[in-house]
């Protein structure tokens, strides 16, 4: 009788969301993904998501100045995108790029909500591996990914020395 007991096989991933914002976390998570993605044959969404709220954050002065910043803003996320996609796609790997720039909305929210678009089956982050008062203060968009996430989500930390 043959033995029932075989060996799990490793997920399959065919549509992989990487978020990026240009730190080491963010280029780690990237990295990961284009490993992943050529072991799977699998293509990259990378996403960037204009967070003109970060820039805010209680102080009204900040408002005034945002019509100023956000296109700045924009540019910034277009050239980062079209770098990050231009090494996946010089490692092999086809990628497709989204700037989201819509205005409210938390970035885990417009994560889920372009895993969902994109069809992905694997959300990819880096994380800065904060823990205790930092966390707390400074808050975890890895952690808020991964609660809000329709999908599995793969959290990557940080290299030691990008830690703060």
């Amino acid at each position: 009788m043959p033995s029932s007991t075989q060996e799990p096989s490793m997920p399959s991933f065919h549509q992989i969301l990487v978020p990026v914002d240009g730190s080491p976390p963010s280029e780690k998570a990237l990295d990961e993904a284009i490993r992943l993605a050529r072991l799977n044959g699998a293509r990259l969404t990378l996403l960037h998501v204009v967070d003109e709220m970060g820039y805010v954050n209680g102080f009204e002065s900040a408002v005034n100045y945002l019509n100023d910043i956000i296109p700045l803003m924009r540019v910034a996320g277009e050239k980062l995108l079209a770098h990050d996609r231009q090494k996946a796609l010089d490692q092999g790997v086809q990628a497709d790029s989204v700037l989201i720039d819509e205005g409210p909305g938390r970035i885990c929210e417009h994560v889920a909500e372009q895993a969902a678009l994109a069809k992905a089956d694997l959300i990819v982050v880096g994380s800065h591996g904060r823990r205790g008062i930092g966390r707390l203060l400074l808050g975890s968009d890895a952690e808020q990914i991964v609660r809000h996430a329709p999908v599995p989500v793969l959290v990557v930390r940080a290299p030691a020395e990008a830690k703060p």
